[in-house]
Formats: C-alpha cells, structure tokens, sequence
C-alpha cells in the first residue's frame, strides 16, 4: 500500500532498488535509487498525457500478467466486498480491469503536475465544490476524507479553485529522504502544506482553525493504531485520525474522490457532509468508512484494490486491540471471520484443548468456529459449547482429501497437534493465517509459529497450559470456565471402572486389583458397577466381573455419545490415565485417577472433583507402554488409598 499522501504511490520501485542495493551503504542506495526516481519521473512527464495512460494501462496489464500474488489479493478484496453481488468471472475481469486503471492512473499522476492549469481543466472536472466553499465561508475548517481512487494527485488541484485558502494533507514519510522530498516537492509547490504524522499534528490543527482544509487518508489499513468496526460488512482496523481532527476543531467531514470517467479524463466529486456528533466518535469514523464504501461502488475498477485492507493481524484475536472494536448497535452484524481448529488426534489430548478451542470464539465478536477432527472424536466435539462446526477426517483420508475439504473456507487455522501432515492439510488449503508450533519440519508451512513455554526448574507444564499458550499468542486474554454437565441420578449408587489403556500395558492398574476394590468398597457400602472401554478391554472385564451380579459389563457397548451421556449419570469413576478420565474429568464427573508410568502434572485431571493416586517410584514416570522391569510404580500402590478415594465419591 502506499506510505505516502496521493502520488506517492509511482515509486513503487524504491523498495525493488533498496532490495537490490542492500550491500551498498544506506545513503549511497538512497541517492542512486533516488536518481533512478528523477530519472523516470522527467522521462514521463516528457510524454503527453495520453500517452502516459495509453502506457500505464500497458503497463498494469504487464504487472497482473507477471504478480500472481497481487493478483490472488485484489481478488481476494473484492470477493470480500462484493460476495454475493458479483460471480467469480465478473471478479476475474475486475481484476484486470483494475489492473490497466491503476497502471493508467499512476502514470498520469507523475504527468499531472507539470501540466498547466487549463491544461488540467481540460481533462478533469470538479463537482459540488460550494461545499467545501460553504464551510470555509462560514469560517468552518474542513476535513476532507480523501482515499487512493482514480488519479489522487488530482486532489492538489482544489488548491487552484480555492485562491487564498490554507489547504494541507497528512502524510507517512518514506525512510528515503531524498525519495520523501521528490514526491512533496509538488505539492508544495502547487501550495499544499504537507504533516508528517510521526512528528504530531498540532501544525496542522492550527492550519485548520485558520480556517484551512485538511486531506486525511480514510482507506489503510491502520494495524494496532486502528479501531476494529466492518467495511464492506468485514472487521477491519480504521484510522479514527480524520474523525479525531473534526472533533478537535469542529470540522466538517466532507469524503472527496477521483473517479476514472474516460481515456485521460477525471471527475472529482466533493461528497455530502458527514453529520457528527461529539459524544459518538467511533460513529463518525464508521460513518467515513459508510461513505467510503458507496465512493468505491460509484468505480470499482478505480479503488486500490492491492492494498491488504482486510489484513489478519497478529494477534488475530482482536477483543483486546488498543483501540477497541465497534459495530453499530443498529447494524447488520458483521460477516463471520472463520476460524478452524485442528483437533489433537487422541480423546485425551483433544478434552484437554477444549479450553484453548473455546476462547478462539471468545477473542472476537465476528468469530465462526470449526473444529477439524478425526471421525472418532466427532461426537465428542459436538457436545463442546461455542463449537459452530465439525468436520470430520475419516480414517486412512489423504492429505490432499482433507485440504479439499477446508480449502478456501477459513481466515485462520489453528494447529494443536504438531504433525507435519496437519501443517501440510492447511498450506495446500490456502488459509492465510495458520498458527501452530514449530518442530518436524514444518516451521517453513506456519506463518504465526508459537514460541514455546520457557523452561522453568520443576515440573513441565500441564498440556492443557500447552494449548493455551497457542490461543495466548493469537490473543486470548482469559481461559474459558469449565461448564460442568454431571447431573447423577441420585437414587442410585454407581460406580464406574476404565481398566483399560490404549497407550499400553504400562498405565493399566492390574484387572485383579480392580477386583479386589470392588469387594473391599462393596464391605462397606452397597453399590453398582459398571466397567467402561473397547472391544479390545473385554477380558480385563470378564477378570473384574468374575460373575458378580453387582458389576455389569460395558466394554465394546457404547458410543462416544453414549459414553458422555452415562458419565454424567454415574456418581463417579475409577479409571487409569485414559481418555475416559480426560472425559469424565471435561464432564465433571467425580473421579479417582490412577497413574504410575505417567506424570500427572503433564496430562492429570483438573477439575474440582478429581483424586489423583500414584506411588512415586525411581524410575517414574518413564512413559513406556511397558514395563521392562517390576512394574513397582502400579503394583505398590495401597489398595487402602484407592478404597478410601472410592467410598468418599459414594458419600
């Protein structure tokens, strides 16, 4: 986008040339791009001016031809701002149309002011000027909201049909100096005074209570400095300098364009005054954003469609943005910014993102969010407040079969898992922001790579602070409160058992300690069993039941759906570190959670109602999925700690 007021724009090439010179010291790069700059700039003006249009349309349509990038990104912009209105083909030759316009218009910048003025009133005309006369007249400054449409540097020539007036615009100044003075040595010339932004404003507030008339650009991208508010229907950051200056001088706002009416010709339109008031700031600037929007649709081809305006910060979560966000209370609300979540494969890992998933909706009132899972972990996902959408992998699903699935669908995709697959999912997608840890190779496929969670002595962090990190980086300022969904069935006692393991044998308390539990609990108070898992836990089953009318055997039996359901029915669970626990622990649900070859403090249940019992030992936690030697850390538990855990869940 252009740094710089109207015209700065035709020295596109400084950068190409201070790329190129990047060895070179910086004033000696600076001088030479600087007389590449005059050089190019005498050679045009040398042109009349319907040649320089005839080339520059030449030109643009050469720039679309060879910048396939700026080419995908106009027409990006204009399907967000005219989905709906226009089909893709109608974008398609709009983009090139633009193209040709904007080369034309650049060209013709350079020439315009070495041209006379009645040579410039021949090619340009200019309406409703009273308006801004009116203002003047009535010893009123004027702020005119002007934008990068049609030939800008026409906007000087206000200057001649004003005599006597103090006219002034706001501008960024290039880091070339010598390039900076080349694009203001004409309007200066020509009588308009010329604020850089860095150095304040109070000189041109002072012009303006002269009264005089200032030129603020309304169409950037502001970044942090912006206040978030729809354009076109979509959050966008927008300056709220031109509203800022009116309320500071009691100025009227007047938006001003340039639109493309022929070969080498031009109108400039004075818009209708923008009524403000002065307990309502951020109104006026979205009312700006209103005016500019039916500027824009008066001459598509004509707006600077190459300018990123919709771009995604980073942090994309924008609740927290400096400035703030604003959405007329009487507005439509704005369109979704669509957000996917790449799900953690296992149920466990995918419970304890749920938090981290969640404030992804949360960080912004535009926010529409998807989850992308494995087909097992479907049902789960569903039942997750704040969750818009699942999309489902199926087993044995390509790479390029899931990209289909989302490509062109997302703003921003989210990576929990650290697979060089799911990195790859997203990048043949085609989403802009994909956000995730670096590591297996997939740095090079992220451009948001999250900055892991510092060492600290102790223990490691819990996962579920992993994935939090993530949405901390994107911007979410406050972890999402668990929603508790248990509502037991009072009248009954039922204890729930997860044998099982699928990680391995080595995080599975023996089938026949759960056997003895169920005797020694059953001494004591009266109540019923039930043993949770997969087909493949079977036989710990049969080994735990050994014919026991109190214990019924589920495993194999229930759905994901079914399983959730009959945890926020029982009145607690014994489990080993399994997704189950993860689940009974998302659910609420009262638990004693066994670990031996694994580290609590990593992976253990969070909740309120959830015991953790473990008998530490040397060689623990050693994460196998077996155990090469005693298997002391399961079998030296107390049976007497797991019995005393279980009867505090009955009572």
């Amino acid at each position: 986008m252009p740094t710089v007021p109207p015209g700065g724009t035709v020295f596109v090439s400084v950068r190409l040339g201070l790329a190129i010179l990047s060895g070179f010291p910086v004033v000696m790069a600076d001088r030479f791009v600087y007389i590449l700059a005059l050089a190019a700039v005498r050679l045009v003006r040398l042109l009349p001016l319907n040649a320089c249009f005839g080339l520059g349309r030449a030109v643009g349509a050469f720039l679309w031809l060879i910048l396939p990038g700026y080419r995908r990104l106009a027409r990006e912009n204009l399907r967000i701002a005219f989905e709906g209105e226009m089909e893709p083909e109608q974008i398609r030759k709009l983009v090139f149309q633009h193209f040709t316009t904007l080369g034309a218009n650049a060209l013709s910048a350079i020439k315009i002011p070495s041209m006379s003025q009645e040579e410039i009133e021949r090619v340009a005309t200019i309406e409703n000027l009273g308006l801004l006369q009116k203002n003047i007249a009535a010893s009123r400054p004027v702020v005119i909201a002007i934008n990068h449409i049609g030939n800008w540097e026409l906007y000087a020539q206000l200057v001649f049909k004003m005599p006597g007036v103090k006219f002034g615009t706001v501008y960024q100044a290039l880091h070339n100096k010598f390039i900076d003075d080349l694009v203001n040595e004409d309007r200066r010339r020509l009588g308009v005074q010329t604020f850089d932004r860095k150095k304040g404003f109070q000189s041109a507030i002072a012009m303006m209570r002269e009264p005089g008339i200032l030129g603020v650009l309304v169409d950037q991208h502001s970044g942090d400095g912006g206040v978030w508010m729809p354009f076109f229907g979509r959050l966008c950051s927008t300056s709220p300098l031109a509203a800022t200056l009116a309320l500071r001088t009691n100025a009227a706002v007047i938006p001003v364009a340039i639109y493309t009416s022929g070969f080498a010709k031009w109108r400039v339109v004075v818009g209708k005054e923008i009524r403000w008031r002065e307990d309502r700031p951020d109104q006026l600037t979205l009312d700006i954003n209103k005016a500019l929007e039916d500027q824009i649709r008066e001459s598509p081809a004509d707006w600077f469609w190459v300018h990123n305006r919709w771009k995604i910060p980073r942090p994309f979560l924008v609740n927290r943005a400096k400035r703030g966000i604003y959405i007329s209370p009487r507005a439509t609300p704005p369109a979704a910014f669509r957000i996917v979540v790449r799900s953690p494969n296992w149920l466990g890992d995918a419970i304890m993102s749920v938090p981290a998933t969640r404030a992804f909706k949360l960080g912004r009132p535009d926010a529409r969010l998807s989850v992308l899972a494995p087909e097992k972990l479907v049902g789960f996902w569903r039942f997750v407040s704040d969750v818009d959408e699942v999309i489902g992998i199926d087993p044995g699903e390509s790479v390029f079969s899931v990209a289909q699935k989302i490509h062109d669908r997302f703003d921003a995709a989210v990576l929990f898992p650290n697979s060089l697959r799911s990195a790859l999912e997203v990048r043949i997608a085609r989403i802009r922001r994909r956000v995730g840890y670096g590591g297996h190779w997939r740095r090079l496929l992220l451009d948001h790579v999250i900055p892991p969670l510092a060492k600290k002595q102790g223990a490691p962090p819990h996962q579920t602070l992993v994935y939090w990190r993530i949405a901390q980086c994107c911007g979410a300022t406050e972890m999402p409160g668990a929603k508790t969904l248990w509502k037991p069935n009072r009248r009954e006692r039922v204890i729930g058992i997860c044998p099982g393991a699928e990680y391995g044998p080595a995080k599975r308390w023996p089938a026949y300690k759960f056997a003895k539990l169920v005797d020694e609990v059953g001494s004591h108070i009266d109540c019923q069993w039930v043993v949770l898992g997969t087909k493949a836990d079977k036989n710990l089953a049969a080994e735990i039941a050994r014919g026991n009318s109190k214990v019924t055997d589920l495993t194999g039996k229930t759905s994901l759906d079914e399983l959730m359901e009959l945890l926020s029915r029982i009145t607690g669970l014994v489990t080993n570190d399994t997704g189950t626990m993860h689940l009974a622990d998302y659910i609420g649900t009262p638990l004693v959670a066994i670990f031996g070859s694994t580290e609590p403090e990593l992976t253990g249940p969070l909740g309120p109602r959830s015991t953790v019992i473990r008998q530490k030992a040397e060689c623990s936690p050693c994460f196998l999925r077996e155990c090469p030697i005693d298997f002391r850390c399961m079998l030296d538990i107390p049976m007497e700690r797991v019995v005393e855990a279980t009867i505090k869940l009955l009572k």
